[in-house]
């Protein structure tokens, strides 16, 4: 869940493309933790293993942070890095598109971290020999599914 409930506005009235939102809750430890902030660009493109910010399904004022697991049929299903915590598309389905609004970019508090790495660094910490560093891709943004 985050604090924030709307994307910022331009002097001349439209949606700013980044914003930033803080996280309450634990369903994202332990990639992000009760307080953190987080820099957002809205309307980038989604890909699996984002972090994306999106309005809840039920509860449409409400914006909430999770991961992208997968592209479904019917929207996005999005999971909490905190498995225990099932308040994510287990509980509600997948998630329309146009209630996706965004990508995390970047943890700014309480210090920083990349959480968006481009295609061909994440390709690179997922199967090169780099892959085998333990905690490595993670520590650099790339969500992969622990073993």
């Amino acid at each position: 869940m985050t604090r924030r409930t709307e994307p910022e506005r331009s002097a001349r009235g439209g949606v700013l493309p980044f914003g930033l939102v803080d996280v309450a809750g634990p369903s994202m430890v332990p990639t992000l933790r009760e307080g953190d902030q987080l820099l957002v660009r809205y309307g980038a493109p989604i890909r699996p293993g984002a972090v994306v910010v999106f309005r809840h399904p039920l509860q449409q004022d409400l914006l909430v942070v999770k991961r992208a697991a997968e592209r479904r049929p019917k929207g996005w299903w999005l999971l909490s890095d905190n498995r225990p915590v099932d308040s994510d598309s287990r509980s509600y389905g997948p998630v329309p598109d146009e209630l996706v609004l965004g990508r995390v970019l970047l943890r700014l508090r309480p210090h920083p971290v990349w959480l968006a790495p481009g295609r061909r660094l994440e390709r690179l910490l997922l199967t090169t020999r780099l892959a085998r560093v333990p905690g490595l891709a993670r520590r650099l943004g790339v969500w992969a599914e622990e073993l």
